[in-house]
């Protein structure tokens, strides 16, 4: 098998591992019910993480993820009760959100910044126009969004597709696209193999810095819709601590922190592992909320080293 292709594999595998053990431990575990609930419950961070592995890929980090969740979400909740149609609410923040990554882009780029530092940045400017928006829930009280909330395809058993699961799945298949079908995506992961390399190979870093942050700032504003009409709701604290999951869900989904490897695919299965370990312990019953959190570390962790020792091995292997 090519090295490549490893990372995902070892994902695919962790996720149907736990699927099997949920069955083997619950009954009705094995259901598309269960599937669509976790596809519908964790598309919003797999919408964000999307954005984030091109991000990762290219060798940077974006920490403004769930800042950029939370306020689109009081945007389309302040601008519904103004009378606002959240189709066109989602259009203005999804413009935003390019614009706003773009900026971050032309700045580590220009300024020679790190990309921490500039999206920490951004991370505190966009939680604190959160609160400058509003400072409790708002709910969005307009019928498109009873209409989107009921939009959904039946799989086979009990389970449905819900309308942020289509959303979601519609999102991965365009990233897969860009990624690995265009000459955007092999700039990325040349900037992430080695940067002066693809410089040298006549790749524009500039210009391929900011479309990348602009792509990650639309997944994260797209993501930031889907969590408000899934919710019904807009609160300047949603989407803390949430560029952590996005994250995360890379990672495991195979794309290695440093760059230049990982696949889109994989981030589908690595959101849908947390989802998993999450439902494991709702199910489980007797287990607290903060197992969900230790659960997801050792398991981030002993993936990191799998991950590590998987290509370091093959690397060696092919010399």
């Amino acid at each position: 098998m090519n090295s490549k292709y490893l990372p995902l594999a070892a994902t695919i595998a962790v996720f149907l591992a736990l699927f099997l053990i949920g069955g083997s431990l619950y009954r009705n575990f094995l259901s598309t019910l269960v599937l669509g609930n976790i596809l519908a419950d964790n598309s919003f961070i797999i919408i964000a993480a999307i954005g984030a592995t091109f991000v990762i890929l290219s060798g940077g980090i974006d920490l403004s993820i769930g800042s950029m969740i939370g306020f689109v979400g009081v945007c389309m909740a302040v601008l519904d009760s103004l009378g606002w149609h959240p189709m066109a609410t989602a259009a203005l923040m999804i413009v935003f959100g390019i614009l706003f990554g773009a900026l971050q882009g032309l700045i580590i780029d220009f300024c020679e910044i790190q990309p921490f530092i500039v999206t920490l940045a951004g991370l505190f400017l966009l939680r604190g126009a959160c609160f400058m928006v509003t400072l409790d829930s708002v709910p969005i009280h307009h019928e498109f969004v009873d209409v989107y909330n009921s939009m959904k395809i039946h799989l086979p058993g009990r389970g449905w597709l819900r309308s942020s699961a289509i959303v979601m799945l519609i999102s991965l298949f365009l990233g897969i696209i860009i990624a690995h079908f265009t000459r955007f995506g092999t700039n990325v992961y040349a900037i992430g193999g080695d940067k002066e390399s693809a410089r040298l190979m006549g790749v524009n870093i500039r210009k391929t810095t900011v479309m990348i942050y602009a792509l990650g700032g639309f997944y994260s504003a797209l993501a930031g819709v889907v969590y408000a009409l899934y919710t019904s709701s807009g609160y300047p604290l949603a989407g803390s601590t949430l560029e952590l999951s996005a994250i995360a869900a890379v990672v495991l989904g195979g794309t290695l922190l440093t760059g230049g490897v990982g696949m889109v695919a994989g981030t589908l299965f690595g959101g849908m592992i947390l989802g998993l370990i999450s439902t494991l312990i709702i199910f489980n019953g007797s287990l607290n909320s903060a197992w969900i959190m230790i659960s997801s570390g050792i398991l981030l962790f002993a993936f990191i080293v799998l991950h590590r020792f998987l290509v370091s091995s093959f690397n060696v292997k092919g010399t």
